[in-house]
Protein backbone atom coordinates (compact mmCIF):
# COMPACT_ATOMS: atom_id res chain seq x y z
CA UNK A 1 0.00 0.00 0.00
CA UNK A 2 1.31 3.92 -1.05
CA UNK A 3 0.77 6.31 1.73
CA UNK A 4 0.58 9.70 0.95
CA UNK A 5 2.79 10.58 3.41
CA UNK A 6 5.55 8.07 2.45
CA UNK A 7 5.18 10.02 -0.86
CA UNK A 8 5.47 13.70 0.14
CA UNK A 9 8.16 12.99 2.34
CA UNK A 10 10.60 10.90 -0.22
CA UNK A 11 9.26 14.05 -3.05
CA UNK A 12 10.80 16.35 -0.48
CA UNK A 13 14.01 14.72 0.66
CA UNK A 14 14.82 14.46 -2.91
CA UNK A 15 13.95 18.29 -3.74
CA UNK A 16 16.18 18.88 -0.20
CA UNK A 17 19.43 17.07 -1.22
CA UNK A 18 18.94 18.10 -5.03
CA UNK A 19 20.02 21.39 -3.74
CA UNK A 20 22.31 20.56 -1.38
CA UNK A 21 21.28 21.37 1.56
CA UNK A 22 21.27 20.03 4.94
CA UNK A 23 17.91 19.22 7.33
CA UNK A 24 19.04 22.00 9.70
CA UNK A 25 19.03 24.25 7.00
CA UNK A 26 15.59 23.75 5.94
CA UNK A 27 14.24 23.15 9.41
CA UNK A 28 15.79 26.44 10.36
CA UNK A 29 14.09 28.03 7.32
CA UNK A 30 11.17 26.92 7.65
CA UNK A 31 10.64 27.04 11.68
CA UNK A 32 10.48 23.71 11.97
CA UNK A 33 12.36 21.39 14.49
CA UNK A 34 15.19 19.24 12.65
CA UNK A 35 13.35 16.39 14.08
CA UNK A 36 9.95 16.79 12.73
CA UNK A 37 11.33 17.95 9.66
CA UNK A 38 13.27 14.34 9.39
CA UNK A 39 10.26 12.78 10.55
CA UNK A 40 7.94 14.25 7.85
CA UNK A 41 10.82 13.15 4.68
CA UNK A 42 10.70 9.81 6.58
CA UNK A 43 7.03 9.19 6.15
CA UNK A 44 6.49 8.85 9.57
CA UNK A 45 4.55 12.13 10.24
CA UNK A 46 2.32 13.89 7.88
CA UNK A 47 2.69 17.29 7.37
CA UNK A 48 0.19 19.63 7.71
CA UNK A 49 -1.24 22.13 4.84
CA UNK A 50 0.89 24.88 6.84
CA UNK A 51 3.91 23.15 7.73
CA UNK A 52 4.17 21.79 3.99
CA UNK A 53 3.71 25.14 2.98
CA UNK A 54 6.39 26.45 4.87
CA UNK A 55 8.65 23.92 3.85
CA UNK A 56 7.97 23.88 0.34
CA UNK A 57 9.02 27.99 0.63
CA UNK A 58 12.49 26.61 2.93
CA UNK A 59 13.06 24.67 -0.21
CA UNK A 60 11.96 27.81 -2.94
CA UNK A 61 9.54 25.22 -4.23
CA UNK A 62 5.62 25.62 -4.93
CA UNK A 63 3.34 23.22 -3.64
CA UNK A 64 2.09 22.50 -6.83
CA UNK A 65 5.88 21.12 -7.85
CA UNK A 66 5.65 19.17 -4.81
CA UNK A 67 2.40 17.75 -5.28
CA UNK A 68 3.28 17.05 -9.04
CA UNK A 69 6.23 14.93 -8.24
CA UNK A 70 4.13 13.08 -5.02
CA UNK A 71 1.54 12.16 -7.86
CA UNK A 72 4.87 11.15 -10.29
CA UNK A 73 6.00 8.92 -6.60
CA UNK A 74 2.68 7.03 -6.35
CA UNK A 75 2.52 6.77 -9.84
CA UNK A 76 6.09 5.17 -9.74
CA UNK A 77 5.15 3.11 -6.52
CA UNK A 78 2.12 1.89 -7.98
CA UNK A 79 3.34 0.70 -11.78
CA UNK A 80 6.03 -1.14 -9.86
CA UNK A 81 3.83 -3.00 -7.45
CA UNK A 82 1.56 -4.07 -10.66
CA UNK A 83 4.49 -5.07 -12.29
CA UNK A 84 5.11 -7.91 -9.51
CA UNK A 85 1.75 -8.75 -9.34
CA UNK A 86 1.38 -9.27 -13.30
CA UNK A 87 5.03 -11.39 -13.48
CA UNK A 88 3.86 -13.74 -10.76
Amino acid sequence: MTLLREAVGHTLRDARTSQSRTLRDVAREARVSLGYLSEVERGQKEASSELLNAICDALGLTLSSVMTGVAHEIKSRESAKLSVVDAA
